[in-house]
Formats: C-alpha cells, sequence, structure tokens
C-alpha cells in the first residue's frame, strides 16, 4: 500500500519540505504515481521515524545515508555491529564540532570582554 508524501509527514511528525530533502540526499526513495506523485511505503513511516532520531543526535545526513542501510529494524538508531567506517566518520564528525565549540566559545569571550569595557567606558 502507497503512502503520499502529506500523509507521510503527518504520520512519521515532520514536514512534507524535510520529506523533499530526505528525498534529495537519497535517504527515502519514493516510487512515483503516473501523475507524479511521490509514493512511499507504509514502511517508510519507521525509516524516516529513524532519520529524524539520528539527525536530533546530531548526525548529517551525508552519515545518516551510510548507516540506514545497517540498521536492524525499525527504530533502532544504531546497527547491532557498527562497522568502522562508520565509527570513524562519527568520530570525525565530533571533533569538528569540538573545534566549531572551542571557536565560538573564544568568539563569545571576545565579545564579552569588548561589552564589558564598552560598558566600563561609558560608565
Amino acid at each position: 500500500m502507497s503512502v503520499r508524501i502529506g500523509d507521510l509527514a503527518r504520520v512519521a511528525g515532520v514536514s512534507v519540505r524535510a520529506l523533499r530533502y530526505y528525498e534529495e540526499e537519497g535517504l527515502v526513495r519514493p516510487s512515483r504515481a503516473e501523475n507524479g506523485y511521490r509514493c512511499f511505503e507504509e514502511r517508510d513511516v519507521e525509516v524516516v521515524r529513524q532519520i529524524r532520531g539520528l539527525i536530533e543526535a546530531g548526525l548529517p545526513t551525508r552519515i545518516i545515508r551510510d548507516v540506514l542501510p545497517y540498521l536492524d529494524g525499525p527504530g533502532e538508531l544504531m546497527p547491532e555491529v557498527p562497522c568502522e567506517h562508520m565509527l570513524d566518520e562519527v568520530a570525525a564528525h565530533r571533533d569538528a564540532l569540538e573545534r566549531r565549540i572551542r571557536c565560538l566559545t573564544r568568539n563569545r569571550d571576545a565579545l564579552n570582554a569588548y561589552l564589558d569595557a564598552a560598558v566600563r567606558r561609558s560608565a
């Protein structure tokens, strides 16, 4: 039984725009009806929920694309036995986030120092 994009969005708790993005990123692959409408399968509801969960965990879609085929079942967000490539990709992403956090922290501290100096000068 096929499900139209609006119905899938409602049931899975995501926007139609998000579903189109997931399709663009190769995370879901709907078929097309004769009228050109996207047709999803009922199993895509769980796939979309998995995608949401992985995104909420902080994984980028390029890693999610690699992980999805290895998930063992609906609701699973991690393969039974994670492969070395996946672990390396997730670790690299985490390390990049750590670098960004350090940079943002330095920027915030510099702005705080600037504001403190400006307030003292105006007082």
